[in-house]
């Protein structure tokens, strides 16, 4: 008899009060805010257009922060939709898809 062997794909659980963010492509920003691509005009440099985000999707949170011997749990959502610092990240990567690991002080704002 043969045993299969089934490799789980490693996921990403942050800890205290880290989130897990999915930063938007600069393509996807524009398509939000209804910014259409001009077919003529100023060609940018591509250190320019490849900018990367400061807005992304929520994909995991922390279980929070101990200050003083109490769990404050963190405010933010899985789902939710966020703008961050541009600073105040770390890039991971989880099946090849480039990730950003912040702190939840590092979270500007919620896009409802």
């Amino acid at each position: 008899m043969k045993s299969k062997i089934v490799k789980k794909k490693a996921q990403i659980k942050p800890f205290a009060d880290r989130v897990l963010v999915r930063p938007f492509t600069e393509d996807a920003l524009r398509q939000a805010q209804g910014i259409k691509r001009p077919s003529f005009g100023i060609i940018l440099p591509e250190s320019i257009t490849k900018e990367k985000s400061a807005q992304g999707k929520v994909l995991a949170v922390g279980e929070g922060k101990w200050v003083e011997g109490k769990l404050v749990p963190i405010r933010i959502k899985v789902g939710e939709t966020v703008i961050f610092s541009k600073y105040g990240y770390d890039e991971v990567e989880q099946d090849g898809e480039q990730l950003y690991l912040l702190r939840e002080e590092s979270i500007l704002a919620v896009i409802k």
